[in-house]
């Protein structure tokens, strides 16, 4: 960080702070998050403003000769940092069924926190690093982890005739891999000889992936007259 700066080196600061910034929050907003793109811009361009005011105020720190006062002005963009986990704390949901919403978008405003610290700073050369490693990371490394086996909770309910398979035929689909039963009920109409059986499972199946091949075949077979699939 030089002691003097310049009008073109404040422009030339800002700018990268605000186009890095925007291109980062404009994959928050194409997805609804909390934060957006506007509240990713404003993050960015108050942690740049920051350092810059720090920059300033630079040829002004230290201690006078006869003087006890000293001045650290690192301290203001460390303000900056610390103020961030605030934000960041509220754009992180939790559901009532367990569910976390929001943790990359608290992570992408603390980022480009960093990153608008690095620009105001006038360190191009790692605030580019910031930005494009931001950039594979929220753009890129997205379409790998749609690949990416997770483990997911589904509920598994068939209505049988009495014609229908047994619970020992229906275990039997269920217990092969990706599938592993967690619990199960079965309730049985005497009278008509209906059966109920719910199944929890725990299976391994890409992000936002539908019905499983295996549901649709076990739907299909006869005597299954009802089949509800909750993942």
């Amino acid at each position: 960080m030089t002691l003097h700066i310049d009008l073109a080196e404040f422009a030339l600061r800002f700018l990268s702070a605000f186009a890095t910034s925007l291109v980062l929050g404009l994959d928050r907003e194409l997805h609804e998050r909390a934060a957006g793109m506007r509240t990713t811009i404003l993050v960015g361009l108050a942690a740049c403003f920051a350092m810059m005011s720090a920059n300033l105020i630079l040829p002004m720190g230290g201690k006078q000769a006869d003087s006890y006062v000293q001045m650290d002005v690192m301290r203001l963009p460390l303000g900056i940092l610390t103020g961030m986990g605030f934000i960041g704390a509220g754009a992180i949901m939790r559901r009532s069924d367990g569910f976390v919403l929001g943790v990359t978008t608290a992570a992408t405003l603390w980022f480009v926190t960093v990153m608008g610290l690095c620009f105001g700073a006038g360190q191009y050369v790692l605030g580019g690093a910031a930005f494009v490693s931001g950039i594979v990371t929220l753009w890129l490394l997205k379409h790998v982890e749609r690949h990416i086996q997770h483990d997911r909770d589904a509920r598994l309910t068939l209505i049988l005739s009495r014609d229908g398979p047994s619970e020992d035929d229906v275990r039997a689909v269920l217990t092969l891999k990706p599938f592993r039963i967690r619990r199960s009920f079965v309730r049985i109409e005497p009278a008509t000889g209906r059966r109920e059986l719910r199944f929890e499972l725990r299976y391994a199946g890409p992000q936002g992936a539908g019905l499983p091949e295996r549901i649709e075949r076990l739907a299909k077979q006869p005597g299954i007259e009802q089949l509800d699939w909750e993942f």
